[in-house]
């Protein structure tokens, strides 16, 4: 064995870089290969690291954030220098948007040319660092364990997130010393709940009348689910979620009234604005939640708990905040409560709102009906199942009509609504949960975004299904030009797609297409008993709007559910 490849002293920076991300305990990684991370992908020739080959780095940033959300383990992405890492940023800032813990390892080039323009230099550090949460440059091969430990703590630790390391080519290629530097040791913060901050909590929850649980994609992130649903019991609170906070109850819950916010269900909507309390648990007030913020619960004392104390405050006042983790909070919350809190006359209201808002699966005419599809389509799939979106209006529908029965099992672009965001999340839960079920629910104008890696599901014989909804048109955008610009369609479109039937099978899927609502039964099972990858084209209206919507410089009392003209 060549002493670059010893795993003693002597082994090369490459060498020290893959042996640090399997002590983290990583098995696979995501990844498109270049100049400058050459000597990585050497180390990489014969190790017991799974590398995933993506056919675009933004594809290998998106399938890390898929494997990250659906594992909960950190996900890894790697790209050269130059255009490698260009590619990488959007992966990267959807991570971030959406607190999903990453590291991207990049290439970049030899420490003696950086900053003369060398060919495919990039000031890799100055275009990420608004999108990560802390970067490194590399410079002496001694520091890569340490280097690579503290990137993984930083990625998984309080609120999760990407970070960055940038590896000069020359740095991979340099040998360790036996003088290896030690890492630095840096001051911990360590955030506790005093009794003070619980006692104020339980004044507000006691005193209120009309209490609601707003929760995020916090409590998911935090590994919090379970004790959330035990406070959710005890207190019998109704409950209301964000996109990222779908699944923290299951669907049927009594508790449960669905997402809010711009295209959340009715029910949750009008819950929260008569409310006179917020139990705010992980989430950040999010503008396409809140729409007109003056106007969002305004009736409402708010409780918010969350990790950042950075969102504390930051768009509305809380009554009592606390930054912590929220396991402590619930559970000390628990204790304290004693039992469920007096509010039968709200508990009774939230359930009219429930009934009286339901929705209707029939509506006149034999087209496909998205929401009646894929409402069947996850009742068919079962509660273990894994559902990745793409962003429009068919990631909306999935966030109202689909049963998701615990959060890392709904894969959405949340905070940056990321187009093509889906088929490489899809790829990245897959190889992360081999057995289950994983299906993507994408739209005509996102699926072209990153079509490009069907290449790789047909490659790793990945059992992904893919639900392409086809208006032949940008739905959302098109809504929105029909409502507020006198529907004056500017580059909204597309009617000249391809055959996607066809397309599929060039690259190897099993393809199909749906038209009507006679065929909606037989394509859902059809397209679930199939053993390999495989993609069900459904033809979809192209005039067909989504409902319910909060238009915008609106509250959440405005709610349109038919054209209002």
């Amino acid at each position: 064995m060549s002493a670059a490849r010893c795993p003693k002293l002597g082994r090369s920076g490459a060498q020290a870089i893959l042996d640090a991300v399997l002590d983290e305990g990583v098995e696979v990684v995501f990844g498109y290969p270049g100049g400058a991370i050459l000597p990585l992908y050497d180390a990489l020739h014969g190790s017991s690291l799974k590398h995933v080959l993506c056919r675009h780095e933004q594809g290998a940033a998106l399938a890390a954030d898929g494997y990250a959300r659906s594992t909960g383990a950190v996900g890894v992405c790697i790209a050269t220098s130059g255009p490698g890492v260009t590619n990488l940023i959007t992966g990267l800032a959807n991570a971030f948007s959406d607190s999903v813990p990453v590291v991207a390892l990049t290439g970049q080039v030899s420490t003696q040319v950086l900053g003369t323009d060398a060919f495919q230099e990039i000031d890799t550090l100055g275009l990420t660092m608004p999108v990560v949460k802390h970067s490194f440059l590399v410079r002496n091969p001694d520091d890569l364990p340490w280097v690579l430990a503290e990137a993984f703590e930083l990625a998984r630790s309080g609120r999760p997130g990407p970070v960055l390391v940038d590896l000069p080519k020359d740095v991979q290629l340099a040998h360790l010393t036996s003088a290896s530097r030690p890492r630095p040791q840096a001051p911990r913060l360590v955030e506790t709940v005093a009794p003070p901050d619980l006692g104020s909590a339980l004044e507000l929850l006691r005193s209120s009348r009309r209490p609601i649980i707003y929760a995020g994609g916090g409590v998911g992130m935090s590994g919090a689910v379970d004790v959330f649903r035990r406070f959710v019991e005890a207190a019998r609170l109704p409950c209301v979620t964000t996109l990222k906070g779908l699944g923290l109850l299951p669907p049927g819950h009594v508790a449960n009234l669905g997402m809010l916010g711009m295209h959340g269900l009715e029910a949750a909507n009008r819950a929260v604005q008569r409310s006179d309390l917020l139990v705010v648990l992980g989430a950040r007030f999010d503008d396409r939640v809140t729409g007109k913020l003056a106007g969002f619960a305004p009736g409402a004392r708010v409780l918010h708990v969350d990790i950042d104390a950075a969102e504390l405050g930051k768009v509305r006042a809380a009554d009592v905040a606390i930054a912590s983790d929220l396991a402590p909070v619930l559970s000390g919350l628990i204790a304290e409560l004693g039992g469920p809190l007096e509010i039968a006359d709200w508990r009774h209201e939230c359930a009219q709102l429930r009934e009286r808002h339901a929705w209707d699966y029939d509506p006149p005419h034999e087209q496909v009906y998205a929401p009646r599809f894929l409402k069947a389509l996850s009742a068919a799939q079962g509660p273990n199942g894994v559902i990745t979106c793409d962003v429009g209006q068919h990631q909306m529908w999935v966030a109202q009509h689909c049963g998701v029965h615990r959060p890392e099992q709904h894969l959405s672009s949340g905070g940056l609504g990321t187009m093509g965001y889906g088929l490489p999340a899809a790829i990245g839960a897959q190889v992360g949960r081999p057995d289950a079920s994983v299906i993507n629910v994408s739209g005509d104008g996102s699926f072209m975004m990153n079509v490009q890696e069907l290449a790789t599901l047909v490659r790793y014989q990945l059992p992904v299904k893919i639900v392409l909804l086809d208006n032949s048109c940008l739905g959302m955008v098109r809504q929105w030009q029909e409502l507020f610009l006198d529907a004056r369609y500017s580059e909204t479109d597309l009617s000249d797609n391809p055959d996607f039937v066809g397309l599929a099978q060039a690259f190897g899927l099993e393809a199909f297409r749906v038209s009507s609502r006679e065929q909606e039964a037989s394509a859902i099972e059809r397209l679930l008993r199939t053993t390999g990858p495989a993609l069900a084209h459904v033809v979809l209206d192209p005039k067909a709007n989504l409902w319910p919507f909060v238009p915008p410089g609106h509250d959440n009392s405005t709610i349109w559910t038919e054209d209002p003209r």
